[in-house]
This record gives C-alpha cells, structure tokens and sequence, in this order.
C-alpha cells in the first residue's frame, strides 16, 4: 500500500493494543500522539506530526470509563480540525451510549443524539464503527456512517468450532431476531427465540422458548454484553429446555458490574466477543471468555474509506 504518506492512524487511550494491530494490518506505523491528563482529570492531547491536509483516523472506543473516552475523542477530533486535517474519521469499534437511542418514556433524554451531535460539533467528518446497538443512530448523524459487522467472523469461527449438522442460533430476545436471522443464513441453520420480560434496567426475566432447540448445540447471538443477565439467564433456560449445549458470541464485551461471577457459574460453555472493547484480567480469567480479534475487518474498512472504495462488498 503506497499510500501511509497520505493519512495517520492514531491511538485514543480506551483501546491502544486493536490500534495497533488495525496499524500492523494495514503495514504502517502509528501516529505519533501525546496524552496526558491533569490531576483534576482535565484531558491535554498534542498531535506529535504534522497533518496538514491528510486525513486523520482516529480510534478510540467510548468503552468504560465511558465519559472520558467520549472526552478524549472530542478532544482529539477538535485538535485535528485546528491542525488543519482534510478529513477527520472517527473510528468508534464500540459507540457508547446506544442504548439511548430513543425515549423510552416521558422526560428522558436521547443520548444516542447528544452524542452524535457532540461528535459532529467537534469537527468529525466520518464515522466507522462496528454493530451499533440501534442502526438508526446512523441517521443521527449528517456525516457518512459506516457500521461494519461482526458475523462474518463469527460465521466464520462457529464453522470451524461447532458441529454445523446439529447447531441452532437463538436470539436472546425478540428485538435480536433480525441478527439471528441473518446469521442462520449465513450457516444455513434454524433459528429459536428466547421470550423474556425485563421489569427493570439490566434484569432480565426468561419467560419462554419459541423454537425446538432439544437436543442441539445453541449459539447465543447478540450485540453486546453488559452484565451478562440476559445471556446467563437466556443460556439457563435453554438448558433447562433440553438444549445439548449453549454458547454465546457477543460483538461488544461491555462486562460491567457482575458479568464475569455471572457468567463463570452460568451454563454457558463459552462466550465469545470481539476485542472492540480492552478486556480485564478478572473477565479473560473467568475461563469462559475468548476473543476474536477485529483488526483485519476494522484495517479493511479504514483502507477502503481512504481509498474511496465500497465497504459493504466487504460482506459479499
């Protein structure tokens, strides 16, 4: 690839180690950058090169601690403008604050919105993330978004890990189905659905399984995983249904609060993610937890922005 001289790749601080490998992918360094914060958590970023009239990819997930990660990115983007960058890619493996992506009920806010706003504001041209919670967040923005997915490596991994002539994908709930879907055609498979009930934030309630899942391996898929309530409990009742097996791949490992106990006393056998978020020694010491790293796809589809080239016949 002739053309490193042309754009920088440079590093946010929520995800240095896939900032690298994205770099290492693509066959050029990384950008030179300093970051240093203040003992009142104030943020100061230089850029250590010149980037005038290149253009800028910036990674960083707004993985936890979630605000300064979102910090840092508007903070870096903000410092590219004013360097006189030509283009400005925010590249966002995990787009923290998803999940609001709408009012679910009177007085709340969108912060899906907030951010997107946020994010343009501060200078950004593009968006390349990685299975956003909502697609429609795409429409929040008025910048091109380009919102990869993981299930060609998944597809990919369950191939060579699973028996195919006994597998089933389960959607751990209704609103999943259309990712389940596109999965099972992926691997020529059938699909079930998990029915639960959630009488609060992040507590799931199993209620019933649509589908025939005795006797057969379960794939668990979903976007992400935060305290692992919904997968354990989802991966309990297939169990519980005469499943033969159950496991779980998940694009995001958000892993928040009581994941990890949640999931080493779980029936699941394993669950994968992707590395879009840095993992904890406490939840890769579970056992249970293996990562699929992304770097190929992400190095990919930053070569193709640069080079003006379609991203979605990366799925072809």
């Amino acid at each position: 690839m002739n053309s490193a001289h042309k754009f920088r790749i440079f590093s946010g601080t929520s995800n240095p180690k896939l900032t690298q490998a994205i770099c290492n992918h693509i066959g050029m360094p990384l950008g030179n950058m300093y970051i240093q914060r203040f003992s009142d958590g104030e943020i100061f970023l230089q850029f250590q090169e010149t980037i005038r009239g290149l253009d800028v990819f910036f990674i960083q997930s707004t993985s936890a601690p979630t605000n300064d990660n979102l910090m840092e990115l508007l903070i870096a983007i903000d410092a590219a403008k004013r360097a006189s960058a030509r283009q400005i890619c925010a590249v966002i493996p995990y787009f923290g604050y998803a999940r609001q992506d709408r009012k679910s009920s009177g007085r709340t806010p969108i912060s899906a919105k907030l951010v997107a706003d946020l994010i343009q504001t501060a200078g950004a041209t593009r968006i390349l993330t990685m299975d956003l919670h909502a697609t429609q967040i795409q429409g929040f923005f008025n910048i091109p978004v380009d919102n990869i997915f993981a299930i060609p490596l998944f597809s990919k991994d369950i191939e060579e890990k699973h028996d195919m002539d006994n597998i089933m994908i389960v959607s751990p709930d209704v609103g999943g189905v259309v990712r389940a879907r596109a999965l099972a055609k992926k691997l020529h498979a059938d699909i079930a659905i998990v029915d639960k009930r959630r009488p609060a934030p992040n507590v799931a309630e199993v209620m019933n399984i649509i589908g025939d899942i005795e006797g057969k391996d379960c794939v668990l898929i979903d976007d992400m995983v935060d305290t692992a309530g919904t997968l354990t409990n989802a991966a309990d009742a297939l169990l519980a249904h005469g499943a033969k097996s159950v496991a779980a791949y998940c694009t995001h490992g958000v892993l928040s609060g009581p994941a990890a106990e949640r999931i080493t006393k779980s029936g699941l056998s394993e669950l994968v993610i992707s590395d879009s978020i840095a993992q904890p020694e406490h939840i890769i010491s579970t056992g249970k937890v293996r990562c699929i790293p992304i770097a190929p796809l992400m190095g990919e589809a930053v070569r193709r922005i640069y080079d003006a080239r379609s991203i979605s016949s990366l799925y072809d």
